[in-house]
């Protein structure tokens, strides 16, 4: 089930590439940090490594799809990854616990259970392993001037280290301090 889900939103992403005006590669530049971060911590946490997989790479599929607005994503995208499951037969209880990982993957403050939380803390700690990402989304995607990268900066990161669940948070505190001492020289 997961290779089969990889190659749809494999798929999907490269459908997006080609034919979007950025032509963004959400797998080399995100998904794949997520799934690679969300098993590590779900074999950490005692997760089910399936459950989250299949959550992270589904995660940021309306995105990927082009479905609605940033903002609604989780919903929409929740509806989406809903449909791929069904369309594959997947255990009705497992794809709920799929759908929720989708659903509430915005904040570590919406988990409700551990896959979610794995989910959620991946696809912040996403975000420290792809640092370069970032830049991009300051300069392409949000305009941000030269002068003001480093307080844009300084609150992404701020914001995502507190939108980590207190035990990853902990886990990552040295890295975070590194980032912002190294990459925004705090």
């Amino acid at each position: 089930m997961i290779e089969q889900i990889r190659e749809e939103v494999l798929n999907a992403i490269n459908e997006y590439k080609e034919t979007s005006s950025d032509h963004y590669d959400f797998w080399n530049n995100h998904i794949k940090y997520v799934v690679s971060e969300s098993i590590n911590l779900a074999k950490e946490y005692n997760a089910d490594l399936e459950i989250v997989e299949l959550g992270a790479l589904l995660h940021d599929i309306a995105l990927i799809k082009n479905v609605g607005d940033k903002t609604d994503h989780h919903i929409n995208g929740a509806n989406i990854a809903k449909e791929i499951l069904e369309k594959y037969n997947y255990d009705e209880e497992k794809k709920n616990r799929v759908v929720n990982c989708v659903y509430n993957h915005r904040s570590s403050k919406n988990a409700t259970n551990i896959e979610e939380l794995c989910v959620c803390d991946a696809d912040i700690l996403a975000h420290f392993d792809n640092i370069p990402m970032l830049f991009y989304a300051a300069f392409i995607r949000g305009n941000v001037s030269m002068n003001d990268i480093k307080d844009w900066l300084n609150k992404f990161f701020e914001k995502d280290y507190n939108d980590l669940s207190d035990k990853t948070k902990e886990k990552f505190k040295d890295r975070y301090n590194a980032i912002c001492d190294i990459v925004i020289g705090n």
